[in-house]
């Protein structure tokens, strides 16, 4: 083979390979391409236009954790964990970049709206962590997320 030839199948094996995307189980990916409206790969081996189609966001729908520490809540910092995940990936592709400050923010406003009863164990009641997830669960299901459990303690 001459050097020319090589080089044009290295080429065109380097295209196919960029042109090919594989999802894995249990994610999308969303796909944007210009104005056009993104859409969403599927798990699975998909061709995109390399140049063209742009790989915008993957999408875990597994569970997913955010910890989270706020020293200005009430009169002790206060630390957490909000397990989530999302369940509409085409209402939560537009705001999945920001999907972790809008929960943390969502966490801090709405314990910023209850009072801070201690049960004396260095944790906050269960039931101010399911009067968190239910205002959590308000707001994020408009953007097709979902929290499962909320956990917030005070910190050491």
């Amino acid at each position: 083979m001459t050097i020319l030839t090589l080089s044009m199948l290295t080429g065109i094996l380097a295209a196919i390979a960029a042109a090919l995307k594989y999802v894995p189980a249990g994610h999308v990916y969303s796909v944007h391409r210009g104005k056009q409206p993104p859409r969403l790969l599927q798990p699975g081996l998909h061709w995109v236009v390399p140049g063209l189609d742009r790989v915008a966001n993957r999408i875990d729908l597994g569970g997913q954790t955010l910890h989270f520490e706020d020293p200005g809540v009430g009169t002790q910092p206060l630390q957490g964990t909000v397990y989530w995940q999302v369940l509409e990936p085409e209402r939560a592709d537009p705001v999945m970049a920001e999907a972790e400050q809008l929960i943390r923010n969502s966490v801090l406003t709405a314990l910023r709206n209850e009072t801070m009863d201690e049960d004396g164990h260095g944790r906050l009641g269960r039931v101010l962590d399911g009067r968190v997830k239910q205002q959590l669960n308000h707001e994020l299901r408009q953007r097709g997320m979902m929290v499962t459990r909320v956990e917030l303690a005070t910190a050491a």
